[in-house]
């Protein structure tokens, strides 16, 4: 065999190199921009089945912003999302409006005054919600087919596999349970054989439904279908609103899909009632040592 000649040679070893350079940097760009594409295919794919739709009742007040910051840190983890916040007031806030678009979800954000008659925050505000989603259901949904509703207060604590496996797949009424709640440190449905057959609840334990409000979410035909809403009373719940929308709703034990309890013991929780300590501030104006301030 005639061999190379010898400057041949010598010059071979650098294009070789030269050359595995090139090959291990096109390589690493096309994986880069395979990735890139898919980040953005996925971001274009079909839209998951069903939206979410949180209802979020809210009120001036100094750990407000702070609440509702946390929630929408939250809910931007979470894909497939309508958020409907309603300001108990006679305006919007521009600092929470500025919050909502950053959440990058669709929003609906409207001030609705609590009237007079009504015993606590939220009630009438989740009411004004119901009312949209049946008169403007359409607007709300967009190109999604299902949804399902969860009223997500602002200052409770939650977990994003809350809307990811439990939510998302509830197909009637779903339930599961909630942290430092009723005065306990853990309320559930009593789960046997993927049945519930009744509550593990301090408080009000004879309800027929015994859950907090964010122990449980609905699916929107459910809600479509009827014209339940949150009155102004709830005797059978103890004063609490829940049971009363669920009976009105028409819903029974049997409807209920428990999420949660396929888990080995001890079992994760997805959502605390939390509440943010409320300071007390000698402050009048809006404006504090130039932020704002409510």
């Amino acid at each position: 065999m005639t061999s190379l000649p010898r400057p041949i040679r010598r010059m071979s070893l650098p294009v070789i190199l030269c050359i595995t350079m090139i090959v291990a940097f096109l390589t690493i760009m096309a994986s880069s921009n395979g990735r890139r594409i898919m980040f953005y295919d996925e971001r274009n794919l079909a839209p998951l089945e069903p939206l979410i739709i949180v209802i979020t009742p809210t009120y001036k007040r100094p750990t407000r912003l702070a609440d509702m910051t946390r929630l929408s840190n939250t809910l931007r983890l979470v894909p497939h999302v309508h958020w409907i916040v309603i300001e108990d007031g006679f305006e919007t806030v521009p600092f929470v409006e500025n919050l909502l678009r950053r959440s990058t979800h669709n929003y609906t954000y409207m001030a609705v005054k609590t009237p007079v008659g009504y015993p606590r925050r939220g009630w009438y505000q989740r009411t004004s919600a119901l009312w949209l989603l049946r008169n403007d259901t359409d607007s709300i949904l967009g190109d999604y087919k299902e949804g399902v509703v969860f009223f997500g207060d602002d200052d409770n604590s939650y977990d994003t596999r809350l809307f990811t496996e439990y939510i998302r797949h509830v197909k009637k009424l779903g339930m599961w349970a909630v942290g430092l709640a009723g005065g306990s440190p853990v309320e559930s449905p009593e789960v046997v054989n993927g049945s519930v057959i009744g509550y593990r609840v301090k408080w009000g334990p004879k309800r027929k439904f015994a859950v907090d409000m964010a122990g449980f979410a609905i699916n929107l035909d459910v809600v479509l279908n009827t014209t339940a809403v949150f009155g102004k009373t709830c005797k059978q719940g103890f004063g609490a609103p829940e049971p009363c929308l669920l009976e009105d709703m028409g819903f029974t034990q049997e409807d209920i899909e428990p999420f949660g309890f396929e888990q080995e013991e001890p079992r994760e929780l997805y959502v605390w009632h939390t509440q943010t300590k409320q300071g007390y501030y000698t402050v009048n104006e809006t404006i504090f040592n130039s932020f704002y301030f409510e």
